[in-house]
């Protein structure tokens, strides 16, 4: 993986430090770029946290109250007799309007 400076002040650092010495430099090098990587994810933490609270005030000031949960209908469990099979009987789970029509014929 190449290491490489993005933001133009840890550049500037790295000019300044630099030396004529390889492996200092490669450390240098190594040391601005993790340094560069946690100063960049807590912009970015703390820009996305401020977004998130900013958001929630905006929601909580146009919908003061939370709309309550609607109330839930619990389906119909039934369980008859299969005519292909003896053994398993067939089992159903309905909404409590639904009508179940049968064509007798």
């Amino acid at each position: 993986m190449e290491q490489r400076l993005r933001l133009n002040e840890f550049k500037a650092l790295y000019k300044a430090w630099k030396t004529k010495i390889p492996w200092v430099d490669h450390l240098l090098l190594g040391l601005l770029v993790w340094l560069e990587e946690k100063l960049i994810n807590n912009r970015v933490k703390v820009e996305l946290d401020e977004a998130i609270k900013e958001w929630e005030t905006l929601q909580g000031e146009l919908s003061p109250t939370q709309p309550p949960m609607p109330n839930y209908v619990t389906p119909i469990y039934t369980e008859k007799p299969s005519e292909t099979s003896t053994s398993l009987p067939e089992m159903r789970l309905t909404a409590p309007w639904y009508v179940e029509a049968y064509d007798e014929k």
